[in-house]
């Protein structure tokens, strides 16, 4: 067990002061949801799952495969002194100048076009003007909405020289999601993914969150099935052509976790840093392809990508 000073952030992290939401060109193609609108306290998955056709999987690699570019842009980024507003303001602007258009953006209301997760953030952190600092560890969550589909990724990054147990905790939740991917292929049961990575995080004596699931993904966000990141009996098993997203959040403390105000900012109620890695995947003959791989191989956080990575993913 590392001691408290590695496990917590020197502080509990504050919320910052928020810029006005940025604009999307009105030529670039909107999400449904982004057109109409839709109210807060309305999320959850759509029934069907996506299973796409050949046309279908095409459009899926090309929105993975922007969406991968720019998580490396924001990774490349990071550093002690940078604002995760910054950040955002970066995915936007690469994103729209590709005609691509932020999917979180007005997302049952959600004010930006990135969620950025700093320290004990679990998760749907909102970018604002707190500046990184020496020691945080930040998840970068990107999707692109690209040709009627959508392409997600997520990452930790290290600010600067990280704790020992910084480092271990990102490590094994990158072992954890590489595990599960290693189990995917047709008519295996989605439950298996739960499986290994608690496995993997019981090893380490970590916890595994478990409110915030993978899912399908394609035309729609976030459609069925929710995939869990924990050990489940849940039925249902992986299609030819489905394509879907596994995302575990590990945490050095316990699991539960508590919202702030605003609605969105979920944290653990410890203060424990947690760590989060996600990939877009489509069910092949020969198993899985890993959509949000960057060309070469290479994930967000490998050294090769960029300066101070916490780990290899999409």
């Amino acid at each position: 067990m590392y001691p408290a000073a590695g496990r917590y952030p020197a502080e509990r992290l504050q919320p910052g002061a928020l810029s006005p939401q940025r604009q999307v060109p009105p030529h670039i193609p909107r999400p449904a949801y982004a057109v109409s609108g839709s109210a807060p306290g309305q999320l959850g998955l759509s029934k069907q799952p996506e299973v796409h056709d050949e046309q279908g999987q095409a459009a899926m690699r090309a929105a993975s495969q922007l969406a991968t570019r720019a998580l490396q842009l924001a990774g490349g980024l990071v550093q002690p002194g940078v604002t995760t507003d910054q950040l955002d303001a970066a995915v936007h602007d690469f994103l729209t100048a590709n005609g691509a258009y932020p999917s979180p953006l007005s997302y049952h209301g959600f004010p930006k076009s990135i969620c950025t997760s700093v320290n004990e953030v679990v998760c749907h952190g909102i970018p604002d003007n707190r500046p990184l600092r020496e020691g945080d560890v930040v998840n970068i969550d990107v999707t692109a909405y690209l040709n009627g589909h959508h392409g997600d990724t997520n990452a930790t990054f290290f600010v600067g020289q990280p704790s020992a147990a910084a480092v271990e905790l990102v490590a094994v939740t990158q072992q954890a999601l590489d595990a599960a991917i290693q189990l995917c292929g047709p008519d295996v049961p989605f439950r298996a993914i739960g499986h290994a990575i608690h496995s993997i995080a019981d090893s380490a004596g970590m916890s595994v969150i478990r409110e915030f699931v993978g899912h399908g993904i394609g035309k729609v966000f976030h459609a069925a099935p929710a995939v869990l990141h924990h050990r489940n009996w849940r039925p249902g098993s992986m299609a030819l052509g489905q394509s879907f997203t596994i995302e575990p959040i590990l945490t050095l403390g316990g699991r539960k976790h508590r919202t702030w105000a605003d609605g969105w900012t979920v944290v653990t109620a410890d203060g424990s840093l947690t760590a989060q890695f996600e990939h877009t995947l489509l069910v092949t003959q020969q198993g899985v392809e890993v959509l949000t791989v960057p060309p070469g191989g290479q994930g967000a956080g490998c050294p090769e990508a960029q300066q101070q990575p916490a780990a290899a993913s999409g």
